[in-house]
C-alpha cells in the first residue's frame, strides 16, 4: 500500500511546487505592480511608478502594508526601466538577478509552510526572516544617485554592505539593528545594499567584500574599520560630521558669539544642557540647518557659564533652546523640554530660519524670502530697505528694523540690501534720480516669476526713520492689502551676488585637504587588493620617468658628440625648404598648432570604430579618394583642429575608391538632402563625392551630413567645381580645375567649422538608417 502511494505524494508535491512558482511569477508581474500594458512606452512606466511611488511612500502614506506595496512598486520599476531585463520578463516571464531573488524567497515562504524546517539542518540563513528589518531601507543604483547622494548633504548616511551567505553579516544583525533604529531617529539615513543583486552599486561604492559599513556625507564615503559594537558606530556617524558646527560657548564668548549676527546675516542658537558635550542630536541639527542658523551650546554644569544662565534664566535641570536675531539682550523665541525630540527642534527652528530684517546677500536668500507668487491667497510681498553700511546709514536702519518687528506678517517680508554691493539690483528701482543719492530708500515688491520680473512700488521720499516715514510706509502696507495693482511699475532683476561665497583659494585649500585625507585613508585602511592597482600605476610612471630621463642624457650626449657644428647657410637652406616642401614631404601632416588626429575608417576597426561606438560619441568620417587625400585632410585638419578638446568626437576618412558602395548605401536614407544617381545616369560610377562629412552616431543609428561648398553659393549644395560635366571634359584634356592640391578641392570644406558647430548644439538634420551595412 505505501508503495503504491509513493508516486502518488511525489505527484502531489510537485503540484504544490507548481503551484507556488505560478503563484509567485503571478504576484510579481510589474506590469500589473505599476498598471500599465505591455507595450506603453518608457515615459509611461516613469510617469506611473513616480504616481505609485507618491502614494504609497511609507513616510506619507500610513497604511500597515505601504512599506510592502513601495517595495513592490520599486522592483517593479527597476524590471520595466532596464530593458535587457525587461525584454527577460516579456519573453520568459522573468527579470533575471532580481526576480530570483524574489523566487527564492517565495521558496523560502513554500518550505516553511510545508515540509522543511531551518532547524533540520541547524543552518542560519533563512533570508525571509534575516532581512524583513533591512527592507525598507535597501538601496538601488538610480535611487542611490538621484536622492541619497542629494540628501547627503543635509544629513549623513550609514550605509551596509550584505549578502547571502554571509556569516559575518549574520553575527553582526542584532547590532545593526539596534544602531539603525536608534540613529534614524536623531536624523540619520539608514541604507543597505545588497551585493548580490546590487552588484554595480557596490562596485560604485568601492565595497569589495561583505559586510562592509560606510558613511557618506555631502556626497563624500567614508569606510567604517573598527569593531562593529555600538559605540563605535556611533562615535562613527559624529566623527563624519564637520568639526566647526557647534561652538562652545561661555560668560567670555557668548557676546562677541552673538554679536556675529550682521556678519554672518543669520539667527544664532544657543542649546543650554547639564551633558558636557553636545548631544549627537544636536549636532546633526546643525548641519541640517548650517546654511540659514549658527549653533552654540552651553555646558550649565561648567565653572564659567554662571553669568550667562543667570542673565537668560535658565533652569539647569531641563534642556533650553534659544534663537537670537538682531537682539541679542534678549531671545527672539525659546523652547524647553525635558526630552528634546527631532521633531520638536525641526519646527522650532524651521519658523526662525531668517532675522526680521535680513540682509540679502545671494539669489537663493532672495527667491526663499521672497517667493514668487503662486495664487492670490499665497501672494508674499517684500519691503526692501536700499541702503549702505556706515554709522551715517546706523539710524535709518535700526528705525527700519522697528517698523519691521512691529509689522511682520505671514504675507509681508523685511530685508535690506547694501547698494554698494549690490548696485545692479538698487539701480534697477532708483536709476539715476537724485533726491537718493546718499540716502537710504523703501522698496515693496512682487516677485511675478522665477525670469526675474518683479511689480513694485518706491516710497517717493527717502527713508530717514522719521515718524513721518513709518506713517507713510504704513499707509502703503494698507493700500497693497486691500489693492493688490498697486504695484503699478514693474522691471526685470538680474540674479545677485553671492556675497558670502568663499573666494577661489579657500576652495582649493578645502579641496586639497580633503583629497590628501582620503590618500591617507586608502593607504592605511584600504586592504592591498584594492591598492595593487594604485600602486602599479605608480611604480609603472616612476620607471617610465626615470627610464626616459636616462636615455635622453645618454642619447643627447653622443649626439651631441658625435653630429657635426651646423652651418648657418645649410640652416637658411633647410628652413626654406621646409617651407615649399609641406605638401610633398609630409603628405597629410598638418601643422603643428592644427595636428589632429584622423585614422582611416576601414573594415578592420569598422565596428570599435562605429557599429560599437559608446552612447554619446560620434564619428566624422571626411570622404576622399586616391588624388585629393593630401589637400583634402590638410583643410580638414585645419577646420576641425578647435573641436578636437571633446572626447565625444573622433575624426576619420574614407576611401572612396574602396568603399564607394557603402557610402551611396547610406546617401540613399538622405535623398532630400544629396541626390543619388539612378541607374540611366551615365556617370554613375564617377560621381564625385569628395568633401562631403558624415556625422556617424553607432549608437543610436544616424548620421547628419555635410555637403562640399561651391563657389558663389552660400549653402553649397554641390562640389567646388561648379559643373561635373564640364570637369570631366577638363580632366579628360589634362586640366582638371579641380586637381589635387588645388585651391578649388581645398575649398569643398570651406565653412566645414560652422557646420561642426551646429552639430555640436543639435540642431542639424539627422538621417536614421534601420541597421550599419558591412563595409566590404
Amino acid at each position: 500500500l505505501w508503495a503504491d502511494m509513493a508516486p502518488r505524494r511525489a505527484l502531489l508535491l510537485l503540484l504544490l511546487l507548481l503551484l507556488a512558482a505560478l503563484r509567485a511569477a503571478a504576484e510579481l508581474d510589474p506590469y500589473a505592480v505599476l498598471g500599465v500594458r505591455r507595450g506603453c512606452s518608457q515615459a509611461d512606466i516613469k510617469k506611473a511608478y513616480k504616481r505609485l511611488a507618491r502614494e504609497w511612500h511609507p513616510d506619507k502614506n500610513k497604511d500597515p502594508g505601504a512599506e510592502d506595496k513601495f517595495i513592490q512598486i520599486s522592483k517593479a520599476y527597476e524590471i520595466l526601466s532596464n530593458e535587457e531585463k525587461r525584454a527577460n520578463f516579456d519573453r520568459y516571464g522573468e527579470a533575471g538577478e532580481s526576480q530570483g531573488y524574489s523566487q527564492h524567497r517565495q521558496f523560502h515562504h513554500f518550505h516553511e509552510g510545508f515540509y522543511f524546517d531551518e532547524s533540520f539542518f541547524h543552518f542560519p540563513f533563512n533570508s525571509e526572516r534575516r532581512d524583513t528589518s533591512d527592507e525598507k531601507y535597501l538601496l538601488h543604483f538610480s535611487h542611490y544617485i538621484n536622492e541619497i547622494v542629494p540628501d547627503s548633504f543635509k544629513k549623513p548616511y550609514l550605509i551596509k554592505i550584505t549578502s547571502d551567505w554571509c556569516f559575518s553579516c549574520i553575527h553582526i544583525e542584532p547590532v545593526w539593528k539596534e544602531v539603525a533604529q536608534e540613529l534614524e531617529v536623531l536624523g540619520v539615513g539608514i541604507g543597505v545594499v545588497h551585493a548580490g543583486y546590487e552588484r554595480r552599486l557596490a562596485h560604485h561604492l568601492g565595497a569589495h567584500s561583505t559586510p562592509s559599513i560606510l558613511g557618506l556625507i555631502n556626497g563624500k564615503i567614508t569606510f567604517f574599520h573598527n569593531a562593529v559594537v555600538r559605540e563605535n558606530l556611533r562615535q562613527f556617524v559624529e566623527n563624519l560630521l564637520p568639526g566647526n558646527l557647534v561652538e562652545k560657548v561661555t560668560d567670555k564668548n557668548y557676546i562677541h558669539f552673538l554679536s556675529n549676527w550682521k556678519k554672518e546675516n543669520k539667527p544664532h542658537v544657543l542649546l543650554f544642557d547639564h551633558m558636557p558635550l553636545a548631544p549627537l542630536l544636536y549636532k546633526l541639527t546643525a548641519f541640517a540647518y548650517r546654511d540659514y542658523l549658527s549653533f552654540g551650546y552651553v555646558y550649565v554644569g561648567l565653572r564659567g557659564t554662571e553669568e550667562l544662565s543667570s542673565q537668560y534664566n535658565i533652569n539647569v535641570y531641563t534642556p533650553t533652546m534659544m534663537i537670537f536675531k538682531e537682539q541679542i539682550d534678549k531671545p527672539a523665541d525659546v523652547v524647553q523640554a525635558r526630552d528634546m525630540k527631532k521633531q520638536l527642534i525641526d519646527d522650532f527652528l524651521s519658523q526662525n530660519k531668517f532675522l526680521m530684517a535680513a540682509r540679502l546677500t545671494s539669489q537663493k536668500l532672495f527667491q526663499e524670502l521672497c517667493p514668487v507668487k503662486k495664487s492670490h491667497r499665497q501672494r508674499k510681498h517684500c519691503v526692501v530697505l536700499l541702503t549702505r553700511e556706515g554709522d551715517k546709514f546706523s539710524e535709518a536702519y535700526e528705525a527700519f528694523l522697528t517698523f519691521a518687528v512691529a509689522n511682520t506678517k505671514d504675507s509681508l517680508r523685511f530685508v535690506h540690501i547694501y547698494s554698494d554691493r549690490q548696485p545692479e539690483f538698487a539701480d534697477s528701482f532708483l536709476g539715476d534720480d537724485e533726491k537718493y543719492q546718499g540716502k537710504s530708500a523703501v522698496v515693496i515688491l512682487e516677485r511675478r516669476n522665477n525670469a526675474g520680473r518683479v511689480a513694485y512700488k518706491t516710497l517717493e521720499e527717502a527713508w530717514q526713520g522719521s515718524r513721518e516715514d513709518n506713517f507713510i510706509l504704513l499707509d502703503l502696507l494698507d493700500q497693497l492689502r486691500t489693492d493688490p495693482s498697486f504695484l503699478s511699475s514693474d522691471t526685470v532683476l538680474t540674479d545677485l551676488n553671492d556675497e558670502l561665497a568663499p573666494m577661489f583659494l579657500i576652495r582649493w585649500f578645502y579641496s586639497t585637504l580633503d583629497y590628501i585625507s582620503d590618500c591617507w585613508d586608502s593607504l592605511f585602511h584600504n586592504n592591498w587588493r584594492e591598492m595593487m592597482p594604485l600602486l602599479s600605476l605608480l611604480f609603472s610612471a616612476l620607471f617610465i620617468l626615470f627610464g626616459t630621463v636616462i636615455v635622453q642624457a645618454f642619447g643627447d650626449s653622443s649626439d651631441a658628440r658625435d653630429s657635426p657644428p651646423p652651418e648657418k647657410e645649410e640652416t637658411t637652406t633647410k628652413a626654406e625648404k621646409n617651407d615649399t616642401s609641406f605638401s610633398k614631404e609630409s603628405n597629410s601632416r598638418v601643422p603643428k598648432k592644427g595636428f589632429v588626429e584622423v585614422t582611416e575608417l576601414t573594415d578592420i576597426n569598422y565596428n570599435s570604430n562605429l557599429v560599437r561606438l559608446r552612447p554619446g560619441h560620434m564619428n566624422v568620417v571626411l570622404i576622399l579618394s586616391n588624388a585629393t587625400k593630401t589637400p583634402l585632410l590638410q583643410k580638414f585638419a585645419l577646420e576641425v583642429y578647435t573641436f578636437t578638446g571633446s572626447s565625444s568626437l573622433h575624426f576619420s576618412f574614407l576611401s572612396l575608391d574602396k568603399h564607394r558602395e557603402w557610402l551611396e548605401y547610406l546617401l540613399e536614407f538622405a535623398q532630400d538632402a544629396a541626390p543619388i544617381p539612378n541607374q540611366y545616369d551615365k556617370h554613375f560610377l564617377e560621381r564625385d563625392y569628395t568633401g562631403y562629412v558624415l556625422a556617424l552616431n553607432g549608437h543610436k543609428k544616424y548620421f547628419c551630413l555635410f555637403k562640399p561648398h561651391r563657389s558663389g553659393d552660400e549653402g553649397g549644395t554641390l562640389g567646388a567645381c561648379e559643373d561635373y560635366e564640364s570637369s570631366l571634359h577638363t580632366e579628360a584634356r589634362g586640366k582638371s580645375s579641380c586637381s589635387p592640391g588645388s585651391r578649388s578641392i581645398k575649398n569643398k570644406l570651406h565653412k566645414l567649422s560652422f557646420w561642426m558647430e551646429r552639430l555640436l548644439e543639435g540642431s542639424l538634420q539627422r538621417f536614421y538608417i534601420p541597421s550599419w551595412p558591412a563595409l566590404d
